[in-house]
């Protein structure tokens, strides 16, 4: 077994495997359609592989070395015969890939192509994280019978769309991943990924216009991100893209794993919710990860996949499971947002204050932010450095305002959606507010737990801004204390507001602005957490 594969198996506690020989049939043509051929592997066991469950993963990324290892092989090695297919246009496949719109017809066709194969036996697994997640419900409401379940994991339904969000418009990851699919399949593209993601991180913070990322990050130009650059969330050139229509009609048992700091969680939530207002079969995890950190999503393959597959049931447990932070012990709930857990208004105060008591007469908060130099992300949602971190850098900053509650005389258990309300205004009209919720130790160090940026238009108006953070699940302990950030952006993760309302793609000029947070009597800024105080 690799060294990869141990750390896999140990972390995932998965079962033992039932054979280490394996044997690997590389480029079957899978036929699509228009004539096009999409290549893929064949992972089995050496004896016995014929007829056994298979489990299918599509990835733009690529079939061989380690990508195998870490997909294929636990579960090959565990009771599953494993296809895993290059998508349209990457790694040998035939066509040109235009990412995420090819994925329904290709991944239909797959099915078709799949269930006639002699080796096929009488049951298939979807499986797969991102990427490999959401062409699962690509094809979701037009499942042949012989698939037995979905697993999709740190993925949703409509994923570019997440980017694009009209209350915080996400930069980084869109980018980043144009930049990497641009660049993987260059030579020595592996051993020049740590050269390459760092070019791609200098252009992302230096490259105005943002049209000319993608040249300064890989050398050539990629449809993708200008894509993301030139269209918002409402353009109906995203609607070949998003596949929320398709959940309730989903007609297998889905698990999905999600992490609470991955940028697809809300939308994977909502998905969830569909199948339970559907009534279907549904259950969902989530631990306390980042996109890259979703440990629980093999043993869900072998655990829940691979018992329907059988045409058994799955180890019985409840529909919902949250890894609780601060507790950090996993909890069962039946339902997402879960019952028992009631909106309570903290609101902040005058001196850097946060109570539940209404704010007394108090002048607002100012602070200056300059695009220029835009206040940086730490933390939270991010592919390369997100998860917990300490914050204690980023509070010492000028341009962000920090709200204390006194110390914590019991557990405050919070679960669920979180939200904020600030009474903000700007000397300019276009503007952003970002809010930070964190637990500061007793030792005084500060940690985030979840957070959310909205975009204002007529920010020079005073109004309060609604801010949606994050879903969390996080106990805030006796003599701790919960602390609130108020700023105005965390670059590179949103796009910087630069003041002057211009098109993402083309914005050049970086105006700074004066923001001020209101907190009186007649403008009760809050955060609302979904709180029950645990006895």
């Amino acid at each position: 077994m690799s060294l990869m594969s141990h750390v896999l198996q140990r972390q995932q506690k998965l079962p033992e495997p039932q054979t280490r020989r394996l044997r690997v049939e590389r480029n079957l043509r899978v036929p699509m359609r228009d004539g096009v051929d999409l290549l893929a592997d064949r992972w089995a066991p050496r004896d016995g592989g014929d007829g056994l469950p298979t489990a299918l993963i599509r990835s733009p990324y690529g079939r061989s070395g380690l990508f195998g290892t870490i997909m294929a092989r636990p579960l090959a090695e565990r009771g599953y015969q494993v296809l895993i297919q290059s998508a349209r246009g990457s790694f040998g496949s035939g066509g040109v890939m235009d990412p995420l719109r090819q994925e329904r017809e290709d991944g239909l066709d797959t099915l078709d192509w799949v269930v006639k194969e002699p080796w096929f036996g009488e049951a298939l697994v979807l499986f797969g994280a991102s990427y490999m997640g959401m062409v699962q419900w690509a094809v979701a409401d037009s499942l042949p019978p012989q698939v037995k379940a979905m697993i999709p994991v740190v993925t949703e339904s409509a994923l570019t769309r997440e980017f694009l969000r009209a209350d915080g418009r996400s930069l980084e990851l869109p980018l980043e991943w144009g930049a990497m699919v641009a660049a993987q399949e260059r030579p020595l593209a592996l051993l020049r990924m740590n050269a390459q993601n760092k070019k791609t991180a200098r252009a992302l913070r230096r490259t105005l216009p943002l049209s000319g990322f993608d040249v300064a990050a890989v050398g050539s130009r990629s449809q993708y991100v200008q894509d993301v650059l030139a269209h918002d969330a409402d353009d109906p050139h995203w609607d070949r893209l998003d596949h929320t229509h398709r959940v309730a009609g989903t007609s297998v048992p889905v698990s999905s794993v999600a992490g609470w700091y991955d940028v697809f969680l809300p939308g994977q939530l909502r998905d969830f919710r569909i199948l339970q207002d559907a009534g279907r079969t549904a259950r969902l995890t989530v631990g306390p990860w980042t996109h890259t950190e979703p440990v629980a999503a093999t043993s869900e393959a072998l655990g829940f996949g691979l018992a329907y597959a059988r045409g058994e049931e799955p180890a019985e447990r409840a529909p919902v499971r949250l890894f609780v932070m601060g507790q950090d012990e996993w909890r069962d709930f039946e339902s997402w947002p879960p019952a028992g857990y009631e909106p309570q208004r903290f609101h902040l105060q005058a001196d850097g204050g946060l109570a539940a008591d209404l704010p007394t007469e108090s002048a607002p908060d100012e602070y200056r932010y300059d695009p220029a130099d835009p206040t940086p992300a730490a933390g939270g949602i991010s592919i390369s450095s997100g998860g917990r971190v300490e914050n204690d850098a980023l509070e010492a900053r000028p341009d962000v305002l920090t709200y204390t509650t006194d110390l914590l005389e019991e557990d405050v258990e919070v679960v669920g959606e979180v939200s904020a309300e600030v009474w903000f205004r700007s000397s300019l009209a276009h503007a952003d507010v970002f809010v930070r919720l964190c637990d500061v130790d007793s030792d005084g160090r500060s940690f985030n737990v979840c957070d959310g940026l909205v975009s204002l238009t007529g920010a020079d108006d005073l109004a309060p801004a609604a801010v949606t953070l994050w879903p969390t699940a996080h106990r805030f302990e006796r003599g701790h204390r919960i602390r609130v950030q108020v700023s105005s952006g965390a670059f590179p993760r949103f796009a910087r507001n630069t003041g002057t309302g211009e098109p993402l793609a083309s914005a050049t000029t970086l105006r700074p602005a004066d923001q001020a947070v209101h907190h009186d009597p007649d403008h009760p800024s809050a955060v609302i957490l979904p709180v029950r105080s645990a006895r």
